[in-house]
């Protein structure tokens, strides 16, 4: 028997007996079981009440489920990578470095264009399918517990996370080195405010998801 399937009987069968939750969590925690495994396996059956446990309908991962989520967070990451560089390119118009060989108006206007194309059809994408997959989760609770949605938002935290790491040991080598220019200042602020937002915004997105898990 596999150990979740000993968690889960274990929950059944103290629900069974009329333990209390709280009792029967208590009691897998000083057996060892991490919190989030425990709370996993109470969240599997409803909390009414019933002769017997009633179990909830378990997430599954289905196509289509899979091809929402991975172009959400496809679109999501173009969205974030030509905001960047468009931002990029503003300040390269505003401060021009005479030294960089790319720094011509018709090379910034060509990156301009690109940036701009992309954020106009993948953000408005971006847009629809996050209205899309959150009427639905709205709709079906069940579906937050999405395996390919943590595994893409965990992910995305750790992108977001390492660049943010990056940006800020980029920062201060140049401090240390003395050679801080207002520049490269205004380049890393963009870097750090995309990378940070998005990482506060799924960070809270999923303490959210774990507060409103059902007990």
């Amino acid at each position: 028997m596999a150990i979740q399937e000993e968690l889960l009987a274990f929950v059944r069968d103290s629900l069974s007996r009329g333990l209390p939750r709280s009792q029967i969590e208590a009691a897998l925690l000083k057996a060892g079981w991490e919190q989030e495994q425990v709370a996993a396996g109470l969240a599997r059956f409803a909390d009414i009440e019933y002769p017997i446990p009633v179990p909830r309908p378990a997430p599954y991962l289905s196509a289509r489920e899979a091809f929402l989520y991975l172009l959400l967070f496809t679109t999501l990451y173009l969205s974030a990578y030509n905001l960047g560089q468009l931002f990029f390119q503003f300040i390269n118009l505003a401060i021009p470095d005479p030294a960089a060989a790319y720094s011509g108006s018709a090379a910034i206007q060509r990156a301009i264009r690109w940036s701009v194309s992309s954020l106009v059809v993948a953000f408005p994408v971006f847009l629809y399918l996050s209205a899309l997959t959150g009427k639905e989760v709205r709709r079906d609770p069940v579906k937050r517990a999405s395996k390919v949605r943590r595994w893409l938002t965990y992910l995305t935290l750790f992108i977001a996370a390492s660049i943010v790491i990056g940006d800020l040991i980029a920062l201060l080598n140049d401090v240390l080195g003395g050679e801080l220019t207002l520049r490269f200042v205004l380049k890393v602020l963009t870097v750090g405010l995309i990378a940070g937002g998005l990482f506060f915004y799924y960070l809270h997105d999923l303490r959210m998801e774990d507060r409103d898990a059902p007990a």
